[in-house]
């Protein structure tokens, strides 16, 4: 199985939740220093967090099926930081789990969803 990303032991691949586009946020951090009879100055205080947002959707009848997205609330679950790692290996560091939202759409007679799209939120959990 192919991976595209693993966080901690959950893993994204295109057999089970395989995000379709993924964002990610840079912050830096600047302080405004007040000064007498000039505008106030910013000083560079070093950098923030990086946000990472993966949206995708899930074919509940292909590979991976129902639960995927319990597995991720799983993970999140455990309050802890998990290591982020592409698919080619490189490792991104430390994330936590913000927010994981679900969308169940088009459903079997009995309501188990046959798509599942979500949203997760990562937050670099810094050094």
């Amino acid at each position: 199985m192919a991976v595209m990303m693993g966080l901690g032991s959950y893993r994204f691949s295109i057999s089970t939740a395989a995000y379709e586009t993924l964002g990610r946020r840079t912050e830096y951090r600047w302080s405004s220093q007040e000064r007498i009879g000039r505008h106030p100055a910013l000083q560079y205080i070093g950098a923030g967090h990086t946000t990472i947002t993966l949206n995708g959707s899930i074919y509940t009848t292909f590979r991976g099926g129902l639960g995927q997205i319990d597995s991720m609330r799983a993970v999140a679950g455990q309050g802890v930081p998990h290591m982020l790692v592409s698919g080619l290996g490189r490792v991104l560091g430390l994330f936590s789990i913000m927010s994981i939202d679900e969308s169940d759409t088009v459903f079997f007679k009995d309501g188990a969803p046959r798509k599942q799209d979500f949203a997760i939120e990562l937050k670099s959990y810094g050094v």
